[in-house]
């Protein structure tokens, strides 16, 4: 006895393997935006402040890296930590650029 209709309700992928996450959960939810302040860390490259610098890059792409692979809490602090080590870069280097112009500019030629 032949049944009507296909053998499955079930929706198979291209390759013809199921995929049995959709099936159980339904769809994922959505992903949150991504805040790894990458820009603002290569920005922050080029303060004078460059140990720093290299650190607030590093946190950044440790974020993005984590985002990657749907750590989003993992993601989020990392990028908070990006974020203030960039900011902490930038005022490190108005701080050496201003010592540098007080100096270069108050000192008598002898």
């Amino acid at each position: 006895m032949a049944l009507n209709g296909s053998q499955s309700d079930v929706k198979g992928s291209l390759n013809g393997n199921l995929d049995l996450y959709h099936t159980w959960f339904g769809p994922s939810p959505p992903r949150p935006p991504l805040k790894n302040y990458l820009l603002l860390t290569i920005l922050t490259c080029f303060c004078p402040a460059y140990p720093i610098n290299i650190l607030a890059l590093v946190f950044a792409v440790m974020s993005k890296n984590s985002y990657e692979q749907e750590d989003y809490e993992g993601s989020r602090r990392l990028g908070k930590v990006a974020l203030y080590v960039s900011i902490a870069s930038i005022i490190i280097g108005i701080i050496i650029i201003t010592i540098f112009f007080t100096v270069h500019f108050t000192t008598k030629a002898i």
